[in-house]
């Protein structure tokens, strides 16, 4: 067997533009293995409302990083790019190639330019986080930031549970703020060492992406995210403020459980969320000048996709 140039495509584009079923077919074409590149996919148990592929797409195409970390745990960047550059590896030993595809424009970022030379992480100290996140509430440790590393507390939301616990972690650690320069000089080996074909779904017909992310999550009602939703907090001990639940949906679900939300406003809560999310992945991959953009709409996408591949495919590595 001929041996493959090591080269990996990606595909990339907000929610609800039809990246998964470009994938599955692009698997039919092409020698690739799928890497997901999505933040609330890592979550185990939660199949309906991170719009997982199915039991028979996954067949058809098997997805590498989904359902790797329990609800109830954090899944960083950092821990994305380790696991992707280990896949990476994995893939190109079986004589195939590396398909990148999902919505999380950071993970995409980080893979691609590197993460900065940071302590890695240590599941003691996320543990005890985690422990005064589940006794006291986000407020507390937020308040601990404040106290430990002030200059990273100015810098990072009080909402945002993932970086607080990981400022936190990196000051433990190296007695230093995760904003001080001597940390931050160097960009880590982390980043893509391969020639990347990378193109990007992206409309400007808002209007039919607002459709689609309408049917999707009433698709998703249908198929039993309120359920899903209340087993995942009778298994795990969740709270709102771990990333896993902060997913756009799961949230919205839980305050309907708890009689926060009547059902109306669970949907419109939902639906609002959603657009947000989208408009902020539009931002990103228009930020991202390595990407080539296309038309999810366009009826001769594949052959555009197609096109591009096969163009990398076959120049020659740099």
């Amino acid at each position: 067997m001929k041996k493959i140039e090591k080269k990996i495509v990606a595909i990339l584009g907000p929610t609800a533009t039809g990246k998964t079923n470009l994938a599955i077919q692009l698997i039919q074409k092409y020698p690739f293995e799928i890497i997901s590149v999505d933040s609330a996919m890592v979550y185990q148990t939660m199949d309906i409302g991170t719009a997982k592929p199915s039991p028979e797409e996954l067949k058809l195409a098997p997805h590498h990083l989904i359902n790797c970390c329990p609800p109830d745990q954090i899944y960083s960047v950092a821990d994305f790019c380790r696991d992707a550059n280990i896949k990476i590896q994995e893939i190109f030993s079986r004589n195939k190639l590396p398909l990148l595809v999902g919505g999380t424009m950071m993970y995409f970022n980080a893979l691609k330019n590197g993460l900065s030379n940071l302590p890695s992480r240590d599941e003691n100290l996320r543990a005890e986080f985690l422990k005064i996140l589940n006794q006291e509430g986000l407020g507390s440790l937020f308040n601990l930031l404040k106290n430990l590393d002030p200059k990273a507390a100015e810098r990072i939301k009080p909402q945002d549970t993932q970086r607080i616990i990981r400022a936190l972690e990196i000051f433990k650690l190296s007695g230093k703020s995760m904003f001080d320069p001597d940390l931050n000089m160097e960009k880590s080996s982390q980043k893509l060492q391969y020639p990347l074909c990378a193109i990007g779904l992206i409309t400007q017909d808002l209007e039919w992406q607002k459709i689609n992310i309408k049917n999707r999550f009433l698709n998703m009602l249908e198929q039993g995210l309120i359920q899903e939703v209340k087993e995942l907090k009778n298994q795990f001990n969740l709270n709102q403020d771990l990333p896993s639940m902060r997913s756009v949906g799961y949230r919205q679900v839980w305050d309907y459980l708890d009689q926060k939300l009547n059902y109306d406003q669970m949907i419109e809560r939902s639906l609002i969320a959603t657009a947000q999310l989208a408009k902020r992945q539009r931002t990103w991959l228009r930020s991202f000048d390595w990407v080539e953009l296309l038309d999810p709409r366009d009826l001769n996408l594949l052959d555009q996709v197609c096109s591009k591949i096969d163009s990398h495919l076959s120049s020659p590595a740099s």
